[in-house]
This record gives C-alpha cells, structure tokens and sequence, in this order.
C-alpha cells in the first residue's frame, strides 16, 4: 500500500506564493507509467482537475490556474509539487493529489489552501 503524504498548505494572502509537496511513502519509480495529478475541492464544489505532470514529464493545466501554477517532480524522493503564483481568493479550497501507476492508484489526504484578500 502507497501511502501520499502532503504538506505545504496554509494561509496567504492574494498575489502571494505557495508550495504545495506530496511524498509518496515508497519508492515508485520501478513503474514505467507514473502519472500524477493535482486536485482541489472548494466548498459546495465538486472536486476538479488542476493539473497533472506524466511520467514523460508533460504537464497539463486546467485555464484556471494556467500560466500561475506550475507541476514538477523529484523522482528520486518520489514527490510531486504544486507551485501556486499568483493566488487569487477563488484559489482557495483543499489540494489533493493523486498517483496513478496504472496497476493501482492513491489520494493525499488533502491540505488547505486559503488565500485571503
């Protein structure tokens, strides 16, 4: 079992930067198919997609967040981050992320993201 450990959430204000990080509790990188994926979840919202990075190292936004947020990888502490610039108050809602290996998957436990204004 894969456990998704995050961190990095927190309260700040429009304009300003956060770093979201998820660590995955094993070493995942024997797959030769890694995708992940950055959600959120506002409140009375459903969960949407934000972005995701695959295992060939190509990113995908949703508009919302294009251009602000950004998806990389640390391969060897097999992390992924989330890099949010720009933060606007509708930014604000918990961050989950999700790991696909494709023989299984797995979800963080989810971290607040508020941005004030």
């Amino acid at each position: 079992q894969v456990q998704l450990v995050e961190s990095g959430g927190g309260l700040v204000q429009a304009g300003g930067s956060l770093r979201l990080s998820c660590a995955a509790s094993r070493n995942i990188r024997s797959f030769k198919t890694v995708n992940w994926g950055w959600y959120r979840q506002a409140p009375g919202k459903q969960r949407e997609l934000v972005g995701g990075v695959t295992s060939g190292g190509v990113t995908n936004y949703a508009d919302s967040v294009k251009g602000r947020f950004t998806i990389s990888r640390d391969n060897p502490k097999n992390t992924v981050y989330l890099q949010m610039n720009s933060l606007k108050p509708e930014d604000t809602a918990v961050y989950y992320c999700y790991l696909d290996v494709m023989t299984y998957s797995a979800w963080g436990q989810g971290t607040q993201v508020t941005v004030s204004s």
